[in-house]
Order: C-alpha cells, then structure tokens, then sequence
C-alpha cells in the first residue's frame, strides 16, 4: 500500500498477519524451502513450541498464505507446510514495504548525520 501524504511513515503495507516476529519467521524458513518443510523442521528452525508453531501456522492457513498437509509417512503422523502462491506472493510485497522502511530510516539517519556535522557535533 502506499503511503500517504499526511502520514508519510505509517507504512500500511506491513501487513499485522505477517509483521509478527513468530509468523515473520515462519515465512521466512518458508520462502527459503519452496518445497515446503515438515512441522519438526519448522518448530527447530523458528524455535517455537508445538502449541505456538500449530496456532501461528493456523493463522496463516486462515489468511491463505500457508498449506498445511497432514499425513503419514510409514506408521508415523506427519505434518508439512509450505507457502501457497498468493501466500508467496504477499510475502514478497510485504518485503517490499519493509525495504522502503529501510530507506527512509536510513534516509533520516543520513540528514541528522549531516546535521550534526554541520553543526560540529558528532555522535557517540
């Protein structure tokens, strides 16, 4: 989303599904396996519990953005996720709001570096 002209750093575009550091990195591991990961891989490599990987997942999968797959391998439960297409689709839009963010702030970063320069102060 754009921003806008009276809030300029509101930054609409980090979309609250997908901003949550747990569900950021969900998508994350996600994105990196296109084929997908089994729930084990998933809750070692985001370091979530069970419960909390199953409810992150869950909120995903209610958004569209994950594909949850249960079944067996063998005699064994097993559970893989992986990202739908729109699902990668809106993570990567939302990386983008994200790099504008990085922009600005280095940006503003930049003008009070000068600023203080001009002044002859420089940070600590």
């Amino acid at each position: 989303m754009p921003k806008t002209d009276s809030a300029p750093f509101s930054y609409d575009g980090l979309d609250r599904v997908i901003h949550e550091k747990a569900r950021l990195g969900l998508l994350t591991s996600l994105m990196a396996h296109p084929k997908g990961l089994a729930f084990a891989d998933l809750k070692q490599l985001c370091g979530l519990t069970d419960g909390n990987l199953s409810r992150h997942l869950q909120v995903l999968q209610e958004a569209g953005l994950v594909e949850v797959t249960k079944g067996y391998e063998g005699n064994r439960p097993h559970t893989s996720c992986r990202l739908t297409k729109a699902g990668r689709r809106r993570f990567l839009d939302y990386l983008a709001v994200l790099e504008r963010l990085v922009r600005d702030a280095a940006k503003a970063a930049g003008r009070e570096q000068s600023a203080l320069a001009r002044l002859g102060i420089l940070p600590t």
